[in-house]
C-alpha cells in the first residue's frame, strides 16, 4: 500500500465517505500480508522509500505467481528478479502490461510513469559476459527512477577502451563497476574518479576464479579508496544502493 493509498483512505473517513471500521479493514494489512509460505511487506516503501522486490530463484512457479498477484494489489510498479521465462508467461496472462528482460532475467510491471533523475549512474562492465549482471543493476536503477548510462566491455585487457569513455563515467553521480575473472576493473576506476564506486563481482571466469570468489576478494582488497562491494552476481543490490546514493540531495 503506497502513501497515496493511505492518504486517500484517511481522506474518505474525514469526508464521511466510509466509516472508521471500513478504513481499519483496509489498513489492517499495512505492515504485511501473511500468505503462509510468505509474508509480503506492504510497509517497506514507507520505511525505505522503495517497495518490496521479489527474488524468484528457489521459489516454485505457483508461489512466485501468487506473490506477484498480491503485490499487484498494493504496489504501483513491480520488479521480480532472477525470474524465468516460464514464470513470465504465466504473469503475462494475468497482467498484459508485464515485461520480461531476458538479458537481466527480470519481470517488470510498470503502471505509473517513472520520473527519472537528472543525474545518472554509469554502469560499466569489464566484459560482455558480465552484461547479464549489469543489466539487473540497470533495470533496478531505472525502475527506481534513475537515468543510467551503459558502458560495456571496457576491462583491463584493453584499458584504452575504458579511457575512451572516462568523461562519461566521471560525470556520473555514483558508478557501478561489474567484473569477473580477477575483478580488477573497480579498482582501476576508483583511482580515476572522485565519485563512489560500487563493485560487483561476477561468477564469470575459469576454474581458479572459484565462481566469482577471486573477483570478490580482489575488490575487497582494492587499494583504491571509495569502493564498496556487493555480493557475487548481485546486480540488484548494486542498482538499489546506487539509486539511494544518486537521490541524496
Amino acid at each position: 500500500m503506497t502513501p497515496e493509498h493511505i492518504r486517500n483512505i484517511l481522506e474518505d473517513v474525514r469526508q464521511g465517505k466510509q466509516n472508521v471500521d471500513a478504513a481499519m479493514e483496509q489498513l489492517k494489512d499495512l505492515p504485511f500480508t501473511e500468505m503462509g509460505f510468505a509474508k509480503i511487506d506492504h510497509h517497506r516503501q514507507l520505511r525505505t522509500g522503495y517497495p518490496e522486490v521479489i527474488f524468484c530463484a528457489g521459489k516454485t512457479l505457483d508461489h512466485a505467481e501468487q506473490i506477484i498477484r498480491l503485490m499487484y494489489e498494493h504496489q504501483a510498479n513491480i520488479l521480480a528478479t532472477r525470474a524465468s521465462e516460464e514464470l513470465f508467461l504465466r504473469v503475462k496472462k494475468l497482467f498484459p502490461e508485464a515485461e520480461y528482460r531476458p538479458d537481466a532475467h527480470v519481470i517488470i510491471i510498470r503502471r505509473h510513469e517513472i520520473q527519472l533523475t537528472e543525474t545518472y549512474i554509469p554502469i560499466v562492465t569489464a566484459g560482455t559476459a558480465d552484461i547479464a549482471v549489469a543489466e539487473e543493476a540497470a533495470v533496478t536503477a531505472e525502475l527506481f527512477g534513475n537515468r543510467v548510462e551503459r558502458i560495456f566491455d571496457v576491462g583491463v585487457a584493453g584499458i584504452h577502451r575504458l579511457y575512451s569513455r572516462l568523461d562519461v563515467i566521471r560525470r556520473g553521480r555514483v558508478i557501478i563497476a561489474v567484473a569477473g575473472m580477477e575483478g580488477a576493473l573497480p579498482g582501476v576506476i576508483g583511482g580515476l574518479v572522485d565519485k563512489p564506486v560500487i563493485a560487483v563481482p561476477t561468477s564469470v571466469g575459469y576454474g581458479a576464479n572459484f565462481s566469482g570468489l577471486s573477483a570478490l576478494l580482489t575488490m575487497l582488497n582494492s587499494c583504491a579508496a571509495g569502493i564498496s562491494v556487493v555480493n557475487i552476481d548481485n546486480g540488484f543490490g548494486a542498482g538499489y544502493l546506487a539509486s539511494l546514493i544518486n537521490k541524496i540531495k
